[in-house]
């Protein structure tokens, strides 16, 4: 196991139940993806920070876009841009656990948006995705009730 992957197992250990399976999306200081547009992933094939002149709140968390048509085209669509998994760590999720993410570590699969705790755990869930995928699924539910 990568000392990455360790330091992360750790840190969903002790913070998960106490801290972050309160939200099922999670947000830094308020903002979901802290604070990087979700529609841009999709549009540019990469991340963007968004603009606090373009903002929403959408399941209880406060979402930030580039530019106002990425925000008329979430407010569309919004389960066509929010990350799977509330915005954690995918890769966390499919080993049972909320951990944080790194906006710039992310990938889309099947028209999802998946983001990951760092660009090392990423390289790793892009190892077995579908698997991972599989797993987080099962995961999922029982991490956010």
């Amino acid at each position: 196991m990568k000392i990455i992957q360790i330091v992360m197992v750790v840190f969903a250990t002790i913070f998960s139940h106490s801290v972050f399976a309160k939200d099922s999306v999670f947000s830094t200081w308020g903002k979901a993806i802290r604070g990087y547009d979700p529609v841009a992933y999709f549009t540019q094939s990469m991340p963007v920070k968004g603009d606090s002149n373009w903002t929403y709140k959408w399941n209880e968390a406060k979402w930030y876009f580039s530019s106002e048509q990425n925000l008329a085209k979430f407010k569309a669509d919004p389960h066509a841009f929010v990350p799977q998994y509330g915005g954690y760590c995918a890769y966390g999720v499919s080993q049972g656990y909320l951990v944080s993410v790194d906006p710039n570590a992310w990938s889309i699969v099947d028209d999802k948006l998946y983001l990951n705790y760092s660009k090392s755990v990423q390289s790793d869930w892009l190892e077995d995705t579908s698997g991972y995928i599989r797993a987080a699924n099962e995961n999922w539910p029982k991490l956010v009730n």
